[in-house]
């Protein structure tokens, strides 16, 4: 696909810190969903080439919930990695900046929801993520 959509976040810390929040198991599952009705309960990072990304994201009260796999492709440490899941792809990279460090996600989109619902779950997500990386 061609047409990825793009969400950003501009995050009050250092590049190392949102580096290690944003692949580390133990703070993906403070911060990786879109609604506080929902939870990460379980995530999984072998952050290397061919390797692995497992994230469980379900709802509080059990109603639904989904896994999300995917395997990294390309990896530059502290500053870019890309990875594959269901045929598409999403790179995620990092900008350290003056005042912070900038994240830019950009993704394949898939063909069941409206582009504008896709790109407010995944900017929810990275707003969340930004929300728990300041706070702690």
């Amino acid at each position: 696909m061609n047409n990825k959509i793009t969400v950003t976040a501009m995050i009050n810390a250092d590049f190392k810190k949102v580096w290690e929040y944003y692949t580390d198991p133990i703070h993906i599952v403070n911060w990786n969903f879109a609604d506080p009705s929902w939870h990460c309960p379980k995530a999984e990072n072998n952050m290397s080439i061919g390797g692995t990304y497992k994230a469980r994201m379900e709802a509080k009260d059990g109603s639904f919930g989904f896994d999300f796999e995917a395997v990294y492709t390309e990896i530059e440490d502290g500053k870019q990695f890309t990875y594959v899941f269901g045929g598409r792809s999403a790179t995620v990279k990092l900008n350290s900046l003056e005042k912070g460090t900038e994240i830019i996600v950009a993704f394949d989109p898939e063909t069941q929801n409206p582009l504008e619902m896709q790109q407010q779950g995944w900017q929810a997500i990275l707003d969340n993520f930004k929300l728990y990386t300041e706070n702690n």
